[in-house]
């Protein structure tokens, strides 16, 4: 069984750098398209406190009513406009959930003046309104044209209804125009 050691972590390694490249080439893709322009991010706000949706009896007008950003959310969100700006992304429009956490994610990054966007709000608690929302928002995206990148700062359920991915607190998922996802980047550590 000794001999079989040596064989199993060269297909460990193996199995971790094939299935690795991909997730790569996937976020090279997506910095390129950012570089280029006339694209858009989708991105999940940064890292909340614990919790899943908002306290009940939230409102929208009232930051101290709903889950927000932690401490190392707000650290996040400004470390990923540093890097989306040392990367070469240039926002040319940048909108937002009306959630704070979202507001103040985007609000934080400094990529550009913050328009709050009612199609890109939470419709965890409200899933009819989910047709509505994602069709607003591939219409917005679909008159893209630039210059530079829209943003888009939004929540989980959001973007999963649009792209089919489940991003993480932070994550970015850059499409084009038309909605065909192009690749992801993680949010920096």
């Amino acid at each position: 069984m000794a001999g079989y050691r040596p064989l199993s972590l060269l297909l460990a390694l193996f199995v971790a750098v094939v299935s690795s490249t991909p997730a790569r080439a996937d976020e090279s893709a997506a910095w390129a398209a950012l570089r280029d322009g006339g694209n858009v991010i989708l991105m999940r706000h940064a890292t909340t406190v614990p919790g899943i949706g908002d306290p009940p009896g939230f409102r929208l007008d009232d930051c101290a009513t709903q889950r927000v950003l932690s401490d190392a959310g707000r650290e996040q969100a400004t470390r990923i406009g540093a890097v989306l700006a040392e990367r070469g992304m240039r926002a040319g429009r940048v909108l937002t959930s009306a959630w704070c956490r979202c507001v103040d994610t985007a609000t934080l990054m400094d990529v550009g003046p913050v328009v709050r966007f009612e199609p890109l709000n939470s419709f965890f608690e409200s899933s009819g309104e989910e047709k509505r929302q994602s069709a607003a928002v591939r219409e917005a995206m679909a008159g893209w044209t630039g210059p530079g990148t829209l943003v888009m700062v939004t929540h989980q359920v959001n973007v999963t209804a649009l792209t089919g991915v489940v991003p993480a607190s932070g994550e970015i998922v850059v499409a084009r125009p038309d909605g065909t996802v192009v690749g992801r980047i993680k949010p920096p550590s």
